[in-house]
């Protein structure tokens, strides 16, 4: 709950019938060797959904952190129901009527699901302790209203990525701010969590409460919002409703320059099979998975959150390895316990949770791309040859247009899109002969998208056998040779390209 004086704030604002809600002018905001923000502009109407664009890196996150108290601004003004704000930390903000859904999970994950959502403002007993059948009870009251399906008591770590987004989407509504910021709360759910996510924006929008959206799928943008704000390289680009504009409108303005081919997949010759799976059975998670992976080829992984799809993946690079079934590469068996016995065999993997399982965070951007490299040939007689690494890291930099003002620059002060950026580096600098991708485009803004898929495509030409995860139908259908669905840990069939469509790989996934 916000304070009691916010609360009254809140209540003399609605009276007046101001405009806006929320009001920046002029903020900037400097790292050491960036200009994150340079003289910006923000304006929030109350009861409605202003999304906010730009390539990775563009500062949207910047300005969102600001607003939420987390960062403070070298100059600039922020105004709040029509009165000048200084907001010294997330606590003030949540404080004055200000949430946010971080595009990266903040949750405690050895707490429940009522502990983190309650947090600060837990129910007490008469002898003063936490009444958690109370505090439970809060929970399953609140998860009715948004038809959230979680036991409140459940801990944190048991839950999917999916649901761990849903329960920070509660808690953040439970402030009952009448400002809400969410930076990218799609990433991680499906089409149908995203119906239901959007179900409970409208409800919000009814209720007078502004929503500042992130994002960067297109149709998200047409379907939920009202207006939306263009940052490109720090600076404001411009304001436009919704409905006067195309995705081509929003793009040009975005990166600047056209984007001709969103799934810019180059034919490329299909070789000899390099990886057959058989039967491969991790009890209670998935059973009884075959198919062959061939060289050249793009193996598509389709499914709904909790299909095992990301659970496959993981016993392939030996995460959790599968308790039976036979895994055979080059046509040669092979047990893969851990992601060194894969590695040597030439795979690599990106995960799906960047920060939990991917970025060494303290760690600098050069440290995180060699961590994997080390086991190459860039190490000879037990030394690294430093400047190898390093040409080859600058490359990737360029490369896959990382933005950055150097590589020692710590990789947490990066961008969520830039930092899936140098973990991709990081198993490309393995050069794979098979490459497992979950989810790779996930946060990634839309230039960078198109420039990935392209990647993708050629390495594809050079021979190397692709496996990739997404969530994103329109991105399977576009980059797939095949596409192989799952339902509930089990293989429910395995489209052509030629054959596949939306409806198809659905009925196969909802089986």
């Amino acid at each position: 709950m916000v304070s009691s004086s916010t609360q009254d704030a809140i209540a003399r604002y609605k009276q007046k019938g101001l405009p806006y809600i929320l009001e920046i002018e002029g903020i900037r905001k400097e790292f050491p060797g960036v200009v994150a923000l340079d003289d910006v502009q923000f304006r929030l109407r109350p009861g409605s959904v202003h999304a906010l664009m730009g390539e990775n890196g563009a500062g949207k996150s910047t300005l969102m952190k600001i607003i939420a108290g987390i960062y403070t601004p070298d100059r600039g003004s922020i105004r709040l129901r029509g009165k000048d704000v200084a907001l010294s930390s997330p606590l003030d903000a949540l404080d004055q009527g200000i949430a946010m859904i971080h595009q990266e999970l903040a949750l405690m994950t050895w707490m429940t699901v009522s502990e983190n959502i309650w947090i600060r403002r837990e129910p007490k007993n008469s002898l003063g302790l936490i009444d958690h059948r109370k505090m439970n009870a809060m929970t399953q009251n609140l998860f009715d209203q948004l038809n959230i399906k979680i036991n409140p008591a459940a801990e944190i770590s048991t839950l999917t990525v999916a649901q761990r987004q849903m329960v920070e989407i509660a808690k953040a509504v439970s402030h009952e701010s009448d400002v809400l910021i969410m930076d990218e709360p799609t990433s991680a759910i499906t089409e149908t969590e995203v119906e239901h996510l959007f179900a409970i924006i409208r409800d919000l929008k009814a209720r007078g409460v502004g929503i500042v959206y992130i994002t960067h799928k297109m149709n998200e943008l047409f379907e939920i919002a009202d207006e939306f704000s263009v940052f490109r390289d720090g600076k404001y680009v411009g304001t436009h409703v919704s409905t006067d504009v195309t995705r081509d409108d929003i793009i040009r303005m975005m990166v600047g320059r056209e984007i001709t081919e969103m799934f810019p997949k180059e034919a490329a010759e299909i070789g000899d099979t390099i990886l057959s799976v058989g039967n491969l059975t991790l009890p209670g998670v998935f059973h009884d998975i075959s198919f062959e992976l061939r060289r050249g080829e793009i193996l598509g992984l389709a499914g709904l959150v909790g299909s095992g799809r990301s659970n496959v993946a993981e016993a392939l690079f030996g995460v959790t390895p599968a308790q039976s079934g036979t895994i055979c590469i080059a046509g040669n068996e092979t047990k893969i316990q851990s992601p060194i016995d894969a590695m040597r065999e030439g795979m690599a993997f990106l995960t799906e949770d960047r920060k939990e399982t991917g970025c060494f965070l303290p760690l600098s951007i050069i440290e995180n791309m060699q961590v994997a490299a080390l086991q190459s040939d860039h190490v000879k007689l037990g030394f690294v040859d430093e400047n190898a690494l390093l040409n080859l890291c600058d490359g990737m930099k360029d490369k896959l247009r990382i933005k950055t003002p150097n590589l020692d620059e710590r990789i947490e002060n990066l961008s969520g899109g830039n930092q899936q950026k140098v973990l991709i580096a990081r198993w490309l600098m393995t050069q794979p002969r098979i490459l497992i991708l979950d989810e790779p485009t996930r946060g990634i803004d839309v230039g960078a998208k198109a420039e990935i898929h392209r990647l993708i495509s050629r390495l594809a030409q050079q021979g190397v056998a692709v496996i990739m995860i997404s969530s994103e139908l329109p991105e399977v259908l576009g980059m797939s040779d095949r596409i192989l669905v799952m339902h509930e840990g089990h293989m429910t069939g395995i489209l052509d390209r030629a054959e596949a469509d939306q409806v198809k790989i659905m009925e196969l996934a909802a089986r």
